[in-house]
């Protein structure tokens, strides 16, 4: 009796099995299978590889806080144009794509020219999307106003980028191709490193008790200054103007401060404002308007 005990075969578990008559685990198999098959089509997959690719371009000290910003900014699709006359909603996406724009662009150095130049098309793509009853493309407003609030958040002197913008904004109509925007970008990035440049070499002039310049000094290093860009071949590249401002060695503007100091007369002083304004229009007198 035992040994035929023995032969019986075993009857699989009545929880292997659903009501249906089906295994488990196939049902198992099939949920992950439509869980993978939902990530996909909403487009969750290609978000979060999108978003790693970010990650390992832009290298960040602190990924997690990075991803954040990331996933925040991208929560705004809508395709709209925004401009006057148009509903307060509209209005308030358009300054919203404008900030996930801005967001994008900062995203790398301009320095680091392939990452720069892929974040600007980003940028583009996301401004230019239009809505149903408009044509694609991105207006001279919408253009003007990113060069505003790049320029605004880089606490740039308003005096200061003022006669940049005069020369490289558009009309609020316009079409801005991709190339336009992309030198507008970078001339507006290199621009505000420019001044911050500027403002750290006025730094080394001032006198810390009265917090101005000799003019006469603060006078022959802009004379130096100008004499580098001049120099350089820059072919109208902004970043080229910069690499010439930093290659200022210290014993050409030691000589020049000390040529200034043994011609010295009563002079007025020198405020970092005027140092700031007039080292900018050296910078800006390169720069080419837009056609």
């Amino acid at each position: 009796m035992a040994a035929v005990e023995k032969r019986r075969p075993a009857v699989a578990p009545a929880a292997s099995f659903a009501d249906s008559g089906r295994p488990a685990v196939s049902r198992a198999a099939a949920t992950a299978e439509s869980e993978e098959d939902f990530l996909r089509q909403v487009g969750v997959t290609e978000m979060l590889r999108a978003a790693l690719l970010k990650v390992l371009e832009a290298r960040p000290e602190e990924p997690i806080a990075f991803l954040a910003h990331y996933f925040e900014n991208m929560g705004l699709r809508s395709p709209t144009n925004g401009g006057a006359g148009e509903p307060p909603g509209q209005l308030l996406l358009q300054q919203q794509r404008l900030g996930r724009a801005l967001w994008h662009l900062r995203l790398a150095h301009h320095s680091q020219r392939t990452a720069f130049n892929n974040n600007v098309s980003v940028a583009y793509e996301c401004l230019s999307a239009s809505g149903r009853k408009k044509k694609p493309g991105l207006d001279g407003r919408t253009y003007s106003e990113l060069l505003k609030r790049i320029c605004r958040d880089g606490e740039a002197p308003e005096e200061v980028v003022a006669p940049l913008l005069h020369k490289i904004q558009c009309r609020d109509h316009e079409a801005v191709p991709l190339d336009v925007f992309r030198a507008g970008m970078l001339t507006c990035f290199v621009l505000l490193e420019f001044v911050a440049r500027a403002s750290a070499l006025y730094q080394l002039l001032e006198d810390p008790a009265l917090a101005v310049a000799d003019r006469h000094v603060g006078q022959a290093v802009l004379d130096t200054l100008e004499g580098a860009l001049q120099a350089s071949d820059g072919g109208a590249v902004p970043a080229r103007y910069l690499e010439a401002g930093s290659r200022l060695g210290p014993d050409s503007l030691a000589l020049a401060m000390d040529r200034a100091l043994v011609a010295r007369r009563p002079s007025s002083p020198m405020t970092r404002e005027e140092f700031l304004e007039k080292a900018a229009a050296l910078f800006i007198a390169k720069v080419k308007p837009v056609a």
